[in-house]
């Protein structure tokens, strides 16, 4: 399957390991959730209304959680972006493969002021480009973020026709990026650790940069994150079936647990 990843100045979407399928198709009902109101998941409204992060919508950054991460080597070159969801009020829950590759800095951003700089955070133990491991990484900031953090769904699996929302700061059908955008859309299968959805209009798709952020599910009252934006089937954003790391996969959820002390859980 292909990878949503934003490590390289191109925002290239790179190959990476696994399988997966599942074409376009149009679905027998509209969007579960308008694209509008899909903000109201991340603790704000909706900014302006359009199809971004691919049938969505942009939401105001006032109070979310999820936040960008622009990347940078060591020596502050350049390596794309990612988006990632706070968990606590100093981790931020991404992808592996938004940190491996030589990224040395991380620049988080709120949506507002200046950057906040680290150079702190860990990935899944063995986790290699395109070859092992699980797709779940954590940035340790040095103070709190002012966001509230969101708990992870450990206490069961999603359904497949479950409704879910999709959320992150990466490329839509204009190839514009850096703006915090929502959609949502159904879970489409169950498969090897991941949860799948299907890009079917007028449901929402992620595309580069949406990396490392999350897909929420609605558990106990209040949408939680239950997956990772991993990858996708194809190169394009448009077409076929988006893959989230399932945060209640045992190793994934082990990883999280040994990094982040008290970690809100549903």
């Amino acid at each position: 399957m292909t990878r949503i990843s934003v490590v390289g100045v191109a925002l290239a979407i790179l190959v990476a390991c696994g399988g997966g399928g599942g074409g376009p198709m149009t679905p027998s009902s509209p969007a579960p959730i308008p694209s509008a109101d899909a903000c109201n998941s991340l603790g704000g409204t909706a900014a302006s209304s359009g199809l971004p992060i691919l049938n969505g919508s942009a939401c105001s950054t006032d109070r979310s959680s999820v936040l960008l991460m622009n990347l940078r080597t060591s020596d502050e070159l350049g390596l794309g972006a990612c988006s990632g969801t706070l968990i606590a009020p100093r981790v931020i829950l991404t992808a592996a493969h938004c940190l491996d590759e030589g990224v040395g800095i991380v620049r988080v951003w709120l949506g507002s002021g200046a950057e906040i700089i680290t150079t702190t955070f860990a990935l899944y133990p063995g986790y290699a480009f395109n070859q092992s491991g699980f797709d779940v990484g954590v940035v340790f900031m040095a103070d709190d973020i002012p966001r509230n953090p969101v708990p992870i769904l450990t206490s069961r699996d999603g359904a497949v026709g479950e409704t879910a929302i999709i959320a992150g700061w990466g490329r839509d059908q204009n190839n514009s990026s850096h703006i915090l955008r929502a959609g949502s859309t159904r879970i489409s299968a169950l498969s090897n650790g991941f949860l799948e959805t299907l890009y079917a209009p007028p449901s929402s798709s992620v595309c580069a940069g949406d990396s490392g952020g999350p897909i929420l599910l609605s558990e106990g009252g209040a949408w939680v994150v239950a997956g990772i934006t991993s990858a996708t089937s194809n190169n394009v954003c448009n077409e076929g079936t988006n893959f989230y790391q399932t945060v209640r996969h045992q190793s994934v959820r082990d990883f999280i647990q040994q990094h982040v002390s008290g970690v809100a859980q549903r």
